[in-house]
């Protein structure tokens, strides 16, 4: 089958700290009096894109992931022919529609009909088929009573509902969105990715750029995994994210104080390490929503007969406390004192609790159970992720600061043959 999209060696260079051109003659002669001998300086070179070549057939569903400046948007930009590449080429076939950013070829000063029928004649669609999808865009991006306002005076979620509309709404054979849900409501963002997975369905062709791992693994067949604007991987969705959440694993999951006399503590206690991994895992593994993870701690006690224990605080990326720990039900040391020696001390929690999301630790030493001897902040952090299995087709946040894993039983009181119905 031939591809609907292919790239072939994209390299996109871009000079960083140049002198900026001069806009007028007299700018120009004044630079050369001032400086006759000296040429503009040389700005550093930065390679956003590094020989990217791959190829999409017709139909399929490709995500593209990496960190931040690994390349994504550039290559977008490349492919949607806003940005053109230093050396290479890329052949498409078909009408593009990209959604890159809030508004992509909206006039500020048109109304959103206007803005409609214009981003439609660009892809190259004829009045009439404008008009036909005219009503289920506006239902869709809710702005009925903004219509004829010039887009000027949209919020930037009203802004963004008509973009994407527009974007995937008129058809094109090939939808390029980078990060549709950083912006806008949890209901809107399930709106966007429900639409993209009907276009999906039929069969037309989506490159989507997300941090949302879920999302996906949920929509995508298939993912590129960009690092310093090269292929680093191409392949399934869910053995690619796989392997790129592993690597790009907060390094905060294991730390390691080698020398008692700088570790953090006091005169009594010092901390020697502190990691976070799954129970049959390493600190580099991910861990999902599912998985049951153990914090460990190892700390030099230094005085003798200290009742010492540990408490730990877990907040969440809005400052939430999700809940407070200690080793109240530890069945040999609590309550006991503790002779000079390294300790290991190792907290388990279990798979089906924690919500997803970045968590930090916070760690206090407390003598006889009353007294904190020191805190560290930020003992750890870590990421935990979502498994797309647990969502099936819901992609957006869970609410809440934990999410965890009850039973629920549902048993029918009155009414039918009063059997359970088949499994």
């Amino acid at each position: 089958m031939k591809p609907i999209v292919r790239a072939e060696g994209l390299s996109k260079q871009y000079t960083l700290g140049a002198s900026a051109s001069h806009d007028t003659l007299r700018d120009s002669l004044m630079s050369a009096i001032r400086s006759p001998l000296r040429g503009r300086p040389a700005g550093r070179t930065l390679w956003a894109l590094r020989d990217v070549s791959f190829e999409v057939a017709p139909g399929e569903v490709v995500g593209i992931v990496g960190r931040n400046g690994a390349g994504k948007s550039t290559l977008l930009k490349v492919l949607s022919r806003i940005t053109e590449p230093t050396s290479g080429r890329v052949e498409l076939y078909g009408r593009v529609g990209s959604l890159l950013e809030v508004g992509t070829g909206f006039h500020p000063e048109l109304t959103g009909r206007e803005n409609m029928f214009l981003n439609g004649a660009i892809l190259g669609m004829r009045r009439r088929e404008i008009e036909a999808k005219f009503d289920e865009i506006v239902a869709f991006a809710e702005v009925e009573q903004f219509i004829d306002t010039p887009v000027k005076r949209y919020s930037s979620g009203m802004y963004m509902r008509l973009a994407f509309a527009v974007a995937a709404h008129l058809e094109p054979e090939v939808l390029i969105v980078d990060e549709v849900l950083a912006v806008g409501d949890a209901s809107f963002q399930r709106k966007c990715l429900g639409k993209m997975g009907s276009v999906a369905r039929e069969g037309r062709t989506v490159l989507f750029v997300s941090h949302n791992m879920t999302a996906m693994q949920g929509l995508c067949d298939r993912v590129i995994w960009l690092s310093d604007g090269r292929v680093k991987d191409d392949g399934g969705a869910g053995e690619v994210v796989s392997k790129y959440l592993k690597t790009s694993f907060s390094a905060m999951a294991e730390r390691v104080w080698e020398d008692p006399a700088t570790a953090p503590g006091d005169e009594t206690v010092r901390l020697h390490s502190a990691r976070v991994r799954p129970v049959d895992g390493a600190p580099s593994d991910p861990i999902t929503v599912s998985t049951p993870f153990v914090m460990e701690f190892e700390y030099w006690n230094l005085k003798p007969e200290m009742v010492l224990n540990l408490s730990l605080v877990l907040v969440n990326e809005e400052g939430t406390v999700l809940f407070n720990t200690g080793p109240i039900n530890e069945p040999v040391w609590h309550g006991r004192p503790f002779p000079p020696g390294l300790f290991r001390s190792a907290c388990r929690v279990p798979g089906g609790l924690m919500n997803d999301g970045a968590v930090r630790v916070r760690l206090y030493v407390i003598k006889d159970q009353s007294v904190v001897l020191f805190a560290h902040e930020d003992v750890l952090a870590f990421d935990v992720r979502e498994g797309v299995e647990q969502r099936k087709h819901w992609y957006s946040k869970w609410i809440g600061a934990v999410r965890p894993n009850l039973e629920w039983r549902t048993e029918l009181l009155e009414g039918g043959a009063g059997a359970a119905p088949a499994r």
